[in-house]
């Protein structure tokens, strides 16, 4: 089967759909930003503040839907700090719960492979009883850094796709 590739990072990528969500939604007071560097890497980087009962950043990019039924998992080339990242998936925009799997970056390049059926649900960091992502619908994906400490981070994304 095709890769069905949902982002690749150049230096043409159009990125203003891309959108920051950090934690002053709450009355936190973490800062983060995503642009293109100068090899046409997404660069998702900023502090995360535990202030006014804060503690995470994130970055999500909506889409027009797509469907990954027959796709087993999504792979996501990237270059982190060490540290330990969310991705989460939502089959609608619009729904409050986001489907979640977290993975360990290292500070080499390196392809994280999420298998599909482990995307777990979760509202505001409580994991939901309902079924895991099943692949149907895909309208939105984000990054999402909340490790319940104060820290700066950088992560590099090359590509994100479903095989």
């Amino acid at each position: 089967m095709e890769p069905l590739l949902i982002f690749e990072f150049n230096l043409n990528s159009d990125i203003s759909n891309w959108k920051i969500v950090n934690d002053v939604v709450m009355g936190g007071k973490s800062e983060s930003k995503f642009y293109l560097n100068h090899d046409g890497n997404g660069t998702f980087e900023g502090k995360v503040s535990l202030d006014n009962n804060g503690g995470f950043c994130s970055v999500k990019y909506n889409f027009e839907a797509i469907t990954l039924n027959k796709n087993k998992r999504i792979c996501i080339r990237h270059k982190g700090d060490g540290k330990k990242y969310q991705f989460r998936v939502k089959t609608n925009r619009n729904d409050t719960h986001s489907y979640v799997y977290s993975f360990q970056t290292s500070t080499d390049w390196q392809t994280t492979d999420i298998p599909i059926s482990e995307l777990h649900p979760t509202f505001r960091g409580r994991k939901l009883d309902m079924p895991n992502y099943d692949g149907s619908n895909l309208e939105e994906i984000a990054f999402l850094i909340g490790n319940k400490k104060e820290e700066n981070f950088q992560l590099l994304i090359d590509r994100i796709e479903a095989l």
